[in-house]
């Protein structure tokens, strides 16, 4: 049996501690059967926004009408895309493994793992033990138990993204963020997309940002909300999709393919945990504490297999902190995730940071809200803006920032007006008192911020002089 200082299971967020920790001498296990770099590069995050851009250009000519621009018209070259897509994606992935394969202190196991007892795994024949096991494993897609699901070539996202063939006619389960991003992506690429949705689209976001949402992303594509089908058939490279109305009428949606995009599930149920001593949530999640420990010692779990966030960016700042904490020691401190932001890259664009008004309403919160309109700005007016906007939700007295929602152009980019300021526990008068540039789309943020000012000033508050005009 050959022992680790350190055992790593996954290369994706895997990989902020692995690397590090090999620099520092310590002998370190990395278990990845599948390409390095993990989901986000491989079938996830990266490949996703490289053709959600292409959509995204395809969009833009379709509304160039709007502009006075009247383009002659356009063909899209599908297979070219994708095979660029792809071609590049695994030339990164590829380039990743020399430098693990020349490193001395990294031994890579280019199997599945499972634990089989204390801190020891079995991996391609071989049993290994670690003095200190981080498991980064991440999720798959989950299946929902639809009638004849499982023998119909259906596609997750992970096929959806080297999808070469142009599908006609689409059919979508799930309303999540990758069931609107890969919708835009074809949708916009010209594929009718038919989406069923079990309750709201997109339901982790704030109210009005999710009901702004569906009236925009609704003029586009078709949505089916409440409704899962009842029967999924395929015969002659067509599918038929049956499905009851709310009023108990049965339907039929016949189409060149289906995407399950209906949330994942944690690969906790692939490593048998039990025999180590990992416990598990009623969801399948490694349960961790805030210092990202599970229940057995010296294993620590992160990333989407603890679920406490589904983002790489969570994922790596996770590893980060278990690198500073676990194998550098230069913290004791729990995790903190303050300021940690999303963005869902469809049409409209969507991010987020902090609470939702709802979580405000549900803890009975004392604040005030400041939304402001893309179009009531310069720049809004310059895009023709007829939809979106920036919610800023602020604490009555301390005036301590609690949440920003953006709904419109370039919202996973102004977010970051906020980010820092909620990480540095900045107040309102920060905000209202930096200077931005005229007239750059920022000044939405700037515009709610003082309409969040009004509100306070509606509700009582004494303001500074200063801070009234700012």
């Amino acid at each position: 049996m050959k022992n680790y200082d350190i055992i790593v299971i996954g290369s994706g967020g895997g990989s902020k501690i692995s690397t590090p920790s090999s620099k520092l001498g310590y002998k370190v296990a990395l278990i990845e059967k599948g390409p390095l770099g993990g989901t986000c590069l491989n079938r996830g995050c990266i490949p996703s926004k490289m053709l959600i851009h292409a959509a995204d250009v395809a969009y833009g000519i379709q509304e160039a009408n709007r502009f006075q621009i009247l383009p002659k018209g356009y063909d899209i070259d599908f297979p070219g895309l994708v095979h660029r897509v792809c071609e590049t994606i695994d030339e990164e992935s590829a380039s990743i493994n020399p430098g693990i394969e020349a490193n001395a202190n990294i031994d890579w196991y280019r199997n599945h793992g499972k634990f089989i007892g204390d801190r020891q795994l079995e991996v391609g024949g071989e049993t290994i033990r670690g003095d200190k096991i981080f498991i980064a494993a991440g999720a798959r897609p989950r299946i929902p138990n639809i009638s004849g699901l499982q023998e119909v070539p259906f596609i997750t996202s992970t096929e959806a993204l080297r999808l070469d063939q142009f599908p006609k006619k689409m059919v979508v389960l799930g309303g999540g963020y990758i069931a609107a991003e890969l919708s835009h992506y074809f949708g916009a690429l010209g594929t009718e997309i038919h989406m069923f949705v079990r309750s709201r689209m997109l339901k982790g976001e704030d109210p009005e940002v999710r009901d702004e949402f569906e009236k925009v992303f609704g003029q586009r594509h078709h949505l089916y909300f409440g409704i899962q089908p009842n029967k999924i058939q395929y015969a002659n490279g067509e599918f038929e999709v049956t499905y009851d109305d709310p009023d108990g009428k049965s339907h039929c949606i016949h189409c060149d393919q289906v995407f399950v995009a209906a949330g994942v599930v944690p690969n906790s149920d692939q490593l048998d945990l039990e025999k180590t001593g990992v416990a598990i949530t009623e969801k399948g999640f490694i349960k961790v504490d805030d210092h990202l420990r599970t229940t057995a010692d010296n294993i620590w779990a992160f990333g989407d297999i603890a679920g406490n966030y589904l983002f790489r960016h969570s994922a790596n700042f996770e590893g980060q902190y278990l690198f500073t904490s676990v194998i550098h020691e230069a913290s004791t401190a729990p995790i903190d995730y303050t300021g940690m932001p999303h963005a869902v890259f469809t049409q409209p664009q969507i991010a987020g940071v902090g609470e939702r008004e709802d979580d405000l309403q549900a803890r009975g919160a004392n604040y005030v809200k400041g939304v402001n309109p893309y179009a009531s700005s310069a720049m809004g007016m310059a895009l023709r803006s007829d939809h979106g906007f920036v919610k800023i939700l602020i604490e009555k007295g301390t005036h301590k920032i609690l949440g920003c929602h953006i709904i419109g152009h370039e919202a996973s980019v102004l977010i970051h007006q906020i980010i820092p300021l909620m990480r540095l526990e900045g107040k309102l008068e920060d905000l209202l008192y930096m200077i931005h540039i005229h007239p750059a789309l920022s000044e939405i943020v700037r515009n709610a911020a003082r309409k969040a000012r009004d509100e306070l000033i509606k509700a009582g508050e004494q303001l500074p002089i200063e801070l009234q005009v700012a």
